[in-house]
């Protein structure tokens, strides 16, 4: 078990000094970016335009967050923006039907925890590549929300509990902002601190040492995915409390997105490596560019494109960084 752990912990060494630097090129991105924003639109700094960027950026980063430390194993979830839109569906149904905001985000965490299990065990049990098992997943959730429900699930309660839960505020603070940071400090400090972070970068690093260490690697993925499942719910309600309605349309692209941050951010495809600090990064950079998009009056489909182009280019990068580690 200790080589196991030397090992581990001179990869992240090697790994930690490339993402410091891939960090600090982002932050002078993210920097760049707002000021030839601001410059060519003024109202970039508005105080409505700020708040409306960083409730598009909690939404993203609470499921990168989970997404981050599922990737850090090796694994991936192409299935939450389907699970995004009918955990918003359930909710609400649930919501309507109990006038409880308390049921409705116990039946949206317990199905979209539910969700990241099945994943899970496809991928653990049955040993389907995760790509492949979860693909199926969204399709599967694509057409069973349909089967749920043909149209918008309406708020018919109008609680002002479910309402502040998308537009309310702490302070100057949006809510959705709040709890994005709390679920982004628990990730930090688990992937950071705890013996759970460790053997998660292990996992990803070296799974047949995992094994042979005496440790089972299937459990933590399993529980990965999980995670990733209950962000997932947290994230589903706020969307549709922002809408004030269950959308089975919401989470179109929510998946590119997501995966386009954490891979920016410098997460490997490959596993082992990883920063919950460069998905934060990854997460401003993509919704930066989204506002500006807007704004600037630009093509709103380019909002699709960038992703694409991010994904391809990280990965590329990625490939860099590993050849990098090799040597």
């Amino acid at each position: 078990m200790s080589e196991l752990t030397h090992a581990s912990a001179q990869k992240r060494f090697i790994g930690g000094q490339l993402l410091g630097s891939s960090q600090l090129v982002l932050g002078a991105i993210l920097a760049v970016l707002c000021i030839a924003i601001s410059i060519a639109a003024p109202q970039f700094y508005s105080e409505a335009n700020i708040i409306a960027i960083l409730r598009q950026c909690a939404l993203v980063l609470i499921v990168a967050s989970g997404m981050t430390m599922l990737i850090i194993t090796a694994e991936v979830d192409l299935s939450v923006g389907a699970s995004l839109a009918f955990v918003g569906c359930i909710g609400m149904a649930v919501l309507n039907s109990t006038h409880s905001l308390a049921l409705g985000m116990l039946a949206a965490l317990a199905f979209a925890g539910g969700v990241g299990l099945f994943n899970g065990l496809v991928v653990t049990r049955l040993r389907v590549n995760s790509l492949i098992a979860t693909i199926g997943t969204m399709m599967m959730l694509q057409g069973g929300v349909y089967l749920f429900t043909r149209e918008a699930v309406q708020n018919h309660n109008q609680l002002a509990s479910f309402t502040d839960l998308g537009a309310g505020y702490v302070g100057a603070v949006p809510v959705p902002v709040i709890i994005a940071a709390l679920i982004f400090i628990v990730a930090y400090v688990t992937l950071r601190f705890t013996t759970l972070g460790r053997y998660l970068y292990a996992v990803g690093a070296n799974e047949k040492a995992v094994r042979l260490s005496g440790l089972r690697s299937e459990r933590l993925k399993l529980l990965a995915f999980i995670v990733t499942g209950l962000c997932v719910g947290v994230a589903g309600m706020i969307l549709s409390s922002l809408m004030n309605a269950g959308q089975p349309t919401a989470g179109r692209g929510f998946e590119l997105t997501v995966i386009a941050a954490v891979i920016l951010g410098g997460t490997s495809l490959l596993g082992g490596r990883g920063s919950l600090f460069g998905t934060l990064l990854g997460v401003l950079v993509l919704k930066v560019i989204d506002n500006g998009i807007i704004i600037l009056g630009w093509n709103q489909d380019l909002q699709m494109v960038v992703p694409g182009i991010v994904i391809i280019l990280a990965t590329y990068l990625d490939i860099i960084r590993n050849k990098a580690n090799v040597r």
